[in-house]
């Protein structure tokens, strides 16, 4: 797998550059942000990246920032934050901005080289089946899918959602939104009108039980509704989790 390592420390990139060598990686080491973005532009004599390895303190622009450029440059390269900011506003943003993982210095090698393999098989599950599978809902009823409904394309009053292109719009209208805000969207839309608890959807979403991630899906549920301009599409069951109601036209 090729591998973007954005960091400005030498002497850390050299050392982790080794150890991810070893393990089969080719590594390509940026040491700024404007250098990263270059690197992840198109280049037809080269393979696109596996994974971005993120660090936040960069010496030209804040690595906030360079996250959220490199969506804008690929919707489906993993990014994962390697910082030592610890606390959880940190955490909340970056993954907001689109990160896949958030991974705090200093942080045990092997960890972080699972946490790599980790979204790596998420895209390249995601690219390899983008319709998501039936039955993963929450409990309750409904074993249909939502009226109007084709494989990968989903229908619900104005908002249409499209599994294979990861393309969301309302009224005809295009949505932009992040990695994880599709995704949980996605999730939702399987089964209108059934509850996924809190626990499911960070399980589902996020791929993780790590407790900090509530905080997170709640930004994501506030992010969705203010973005699809549907404020009641998604609706707060109260001590169990979120549920998605089919608006009207």
């Amino acid at each position: 797998m090729r591998l973007l390592l954005v960091e400005d420390d030498d002497r850390v990139a050299a050392a982790l550059s080794a150890v991810l060598a070893r393990h089969g990686f080719d590594v390509v080491h940026a040491r700024s942000g404007e250098e990263a973005l270059r690197r992840l532009l198109p280049d037809d004599g080269a393979r696109p990246f596996g994974v971005v390895l993120l660090d936040l303190g960069l010496p030209d622009t804040d690595g906030f920032e360079v996250c959220s450029r490199i969506r804008r440059l690929t919707a489906t390269t993993p990014v994962i934050m390697v910082t030592a900011r610890a606390d959880v506003r940190s955490r909340v943003h970056g993954l907001n901005l689109g990160a896949d993982d958030y991974v705090v210095k200093p942080y045990d090698t092997a960890e972080l080289l699972a946490r790599i393999h980790a979204v790596s098989r998420r895209t390249a599950t995601a690219t390899a089946a983008p319709a998501a599978p039936a039955g993963t809902g929450g409990s309750g009823g409904g074993d249909g899918e939502p009226a109007g409904a084709s494989p990968g394309r989903l229908l619900l009053g104005p908002l249409v959602i499209e599994a294979d292109t990861r393309r969301v719009t309302v009224r005809g209208e295009p949505v932009t939104l992040t990695r994880k805000e599709f995704d949980l969207l996605a999730l939702l839309a399987q089964r209108p009108g059934v509850v996924f608890r809190r626990e499911q959807i960070i399980s589902e979403v996020w791929r993780t039980s790590w407790e900090g991630t509530g905080r997170t899906l709640e930004v994501h549920v506030a992010s969705l509704r203010s973005k699809l301009r549907l404020p009641a599409l998604i609706e707060t069951v109260r001590g169990v989790g979120y549920r998605l109601t089919a608006p009207a036209d």
